[in-house]
């Protein structure tokens, strides 16, 4: 099919990034959580629990939708940004013979892959500090779905961006916050209720829930994984009709 045809050449762009750069992108993918897992997992709540459980085993789901989140978000935004910016070369996809559709869709896909590896690195990881999960393809196909999500993100931050100043701005302004608000190392029931219901609009409070809920009780909010696939399809649609406009 013509679609798979011009899909290859944006995920082999893509691909051959990563694999020239694989140990470095490894490394820079599990440094963060590590650092999340001793700081808060040992050193700020020891032995403590949470919701019925070690606080390590409620703090990993959510350091791994944290995972995902950033290594989709930054796989794409980055090189984008730069790429459309400074050297231009973004405009040489825009003239190729793909699809627009093709191009958006792709960039996050493959922002969903490396989401994907790196949440996948930090299961690993847990293993390492006798942390067990229930991982299932359910599990990864969410981690996946989250990927998707913040992979059109980073394609979304990176066409509205002008530099990379810019960028930091978008970061600190949509990504910061959902760090730390979204469930990743506490509860959300914590928080006052105005604030949760704010909490509840960002997406990676549903991520960090279904992973953690599939993790440790094998069950989950069903319209969590719509609300993610709304956000997707806004995402993409945005970045989309951006893209449109930058090639006219």
């Amino acid at each position: 099919m013509r679609f798979f045809k011009e899909l290859k050449p944006v995920i082999w762009d893509e691909w051959v990034i990563f694999r020239r750069h694989f140990f470095k992108i490894s490394i820079s993918a599990i440094i963060n959580p590590i650092l999340y897992i001793v700081a808060f997992g040992l050193g700020v709540t020891g032995g403590t629990s949470l919701s019925g459980v070690s606080y390590l085993k409620f703090l990993l789901p959510g350091v791994i939708a944290l995972t995902t989140m950033n290594s989709s978000y930054k796989a794409i935004s980055v090189k984008l940004i730069t790429n459309r910016v400074y050297d231009q070369s973004f405009e040489q996809f825009l003239i190729a013979p793909i699809s627009i559709f093709t191009l958006c869709f792709g960039k996050s896909l493959f922002g969903a892959f490396r989401g994907l590896y790196s949440g996948l690195l930090i299961v690993v990881i847990g293993k390492f500090f006798n942390i067990t999960l229930n991982i299932t393809p359910g599990f990864m196909a969410i981690m996946f779905l989250n990927g998707l999500v913040f992979g059109s993100l980073g394609m979304l931050g990176a066409l509205i961006a002008n530099s990379h100043a810019d960028m930091n701005r978008f970061g600190t302004y949509v990504m910061l916050p959902m760090t730390f608000l979204c469930g990743t190392f506490f509860s959300t029931n914590q928080l006052p209720p105005f604030l949760r219901e704010l909490v509840y609009l960002m997406p990676l409070t549903h991520a960090s829930a279904i992973l953690r809920s599939i993790s440790m009780y094998k069950s989950f909010y069903l319209g969590s994984i719509f609300i993610l696939l709304a956000y997707f399809i806004l995402f993409q649609t945005l970045a989309y009709r951006k893209c449109l406009k930058i090639s006219t």
